[in-house]
């Protein structure tokens, strides 16, 4: 059901932040107003699915794609893919269409205002997503149509577009995270939690009291409560209570029949069960958000699924990585880029005009930062911090720190501005045992047999030098009013 167009955002934030829709079928009711939808009908999940969301994936004017009568899936069933394009991805996050991905990121971060005004979620005794239940042996979860949907992937993954939902066995804090899922048979799945990630503190935690870890498996929900599963929230804050922020209103949950945790009422299909820390099974590989596959014989915990909800023709939400850059990145880059701006700013680095997580490294592992220049070391400041901050530590390979001259969200403006600005004998410093990732490619097999999950990095003094900033020749372009009147006489050229 579409949310009421004239409801408020979160109370006191920007006017024109409204979210259109309150579930998945909301959001497909608001993406064919905008003309962003195409169906499908009968495509394989072995293969078709895949390969269209490969094609869809790398183009932001492409549309969104929802797959029906998949052959050999449970009747009705459908998937989505290609979610954060078009003008589309405006509208998820609930801000007018006409803003560019720089303008969207920004509003983003305006609206988002850290852990204020959180709303929590409301319990409710029932909602669509219990319309149908397998519990037990009646478990199937292959009837789904979850794809396979890179040609060299180990298994089917039924969670792409998905959220873990876990609770602190201390604290009773709720978190909501993103991890792939693999179907692992008809009733079990595995996934892939990487250490030190919230839903791993809560694994350990119930390992400690020897308890399995119970977990609700969101892989068909609302676009909005997805991404807030999949950015960088604080340890003890709720993904529920920030996307109830966003929304201005308390998301509507229901308890799980098998494990009480809370799961939205309104979700498309939802797997509730338990991680057997014990039982260790292959996971992968899987065409990864470096838009390289993961390593073969990885080995991940077993979900063994106590029960299945979903709805009437339910919908798997599809979001795999591509080869970058694709839509994953072009999501990661306009969530993610305020949160290293605002990490940069509380760590006391003055003067930062503008940072972009670059969708060419999937948001990670290029990271462009644009500043005033105020003394000597500054730049190298900046970019010490943003490649060890938070936001940054994960995955970071490259930093290129440059003046405010420079939109760092231009690629091509960013390398001309290290290409011209940087001497690479004096202006790079490098990071080593920096914190790793096992996904990362360039990872040596035995470093990641022993677990030495450590990389080095690199920092670009793309800056004009500060001592003879004033003797630097100038960029060979027009001055800014030269260019308005050459395209007010000659813009017809570019027609």
């Amino acid at each position: 059901m579409t949310t009421d167009r004239t409801t408020k955002g979160r109370a006191g934030a920007n006017e024109q932040h409204l979210i259109l829709y309150d579930d998945l079928r909301g959001w497909i009711e608001e993406t064919e107003r905008l003309g962003e939808l195409r169906r499908i009908d009968g495509a394989s999940w072995q293969e078709e699915i895949g390969m269209a969301a490969e094609l869809v994936s790398h183009d932001d004017t492409a549309p969104a794609v929802l797959f029906g009568e998949v052959p050999g899936s449970l009747q009705g069933s459908r998937v989505l893919v290609n979610l954060f394009g078009g003008r589309r991805k405006n509208m998820t996050l609930g801000f007018p269409t006409d803003l560019d991905k720089v303008a969207l990121s920004e509003a983003f971060a305006a609206v988002y205002a850290g852990n204020e005004g959180l709303i929590a979620p409301v319990e409710v005794d029932d909602g669509p997503v219990f319309e149908n239940v397998m519990q037990g042996d009646s478990v199937d979860l292959e009837a789904f149509p979850a794809p396979h949907w890179h040609e060299k992937d180990g298994g089917r993954y039924i969670g792409t577009g998905c959220y873990h939902v876990t609770r602190d066995p201390e604290t009773g804090t709720i978190n909501l995270g993103s991890y792939r899922v693999m179907i692992h048979g008809k009733r079990s799945v595995c996934h892939n939690v990487l250490p030190g990630r919230h839903a791993d503190l809560h694994f350990k935690k119930y390992r400690a009291r020897g308890e399995r870890m119970p977990v609700a498996i969101v892989v068909g929900g609302d676009p909005l409560t997805f991404i807030m599963g999949g950015c960088d929230i604080p340890e003890g804050v709720s993904e529920y209570d920030v996307a109830g922020a966003l929304r201005g209103k308390p998301i509507h949950v229901v308890a799980g029949k098998v494990t009480g945790l809370p799961i939205p009422a309104n979700a498309e299909i939802v797997l509730e069960g338990y991680v057997d820390g014990d039982r260790l099974e292959p996971e992968g590989p899987f065409g990864d958000w470096t838009g390289t596959y993961t390593e073969k014989g990885r080995v991940n915990p077993v979900v063994d699924i106590a029960a299945v909800y979903y709805r009437n023709e339910p919908i798997l939400l599809g979001f795999a990585p591509q080869r970058l850059p694709d839509e994953y990145s072009r999501f990661r880059a306009i969530t993610r880029s305020p949160f290293l701006k605002r990490d940069l700013e509380a760590a006391g680095v003055p003067g930062v005009t503008a940072a972009w997580c670059h969708e060419v490294g999937g948001s990670r592992m290029l990271l462009a930062i644009a500043i005033e220049q105020r003394y000597a070391g500054h730049a190298r400041q900046a970019g010490h911090v943003a490649s060890m901050c938070r936001t940054g530590v994960d995955g970071n390979r490259w930093v290129i720190v440059t003046d405010s001259d420079v939109d760092v969200t231009n690629l091509e403006e960013l390398i001309f501005a290290a290409l011209t600005r940087a001497d690479p004998a004096t202006s790079i410093d490098f990071i080593r045992g920096a914190k790793g990732a096992v996904s990362d490619p360039r990872l040596a097999p035995w470093d990641r047999a022993a677990k030495n999950f450590t990389n080095s990095r690199m920092i670009i003094d793309a800056c004009i030098p500060y001592h003879w900033r004033d003797d630097f020749p100038e960029i060979n372009q027009p001055s800014p009013d030269a260019l308005r009147r050459a395209r007010e006489k000659f813009g017809y050229l570019l027609d």
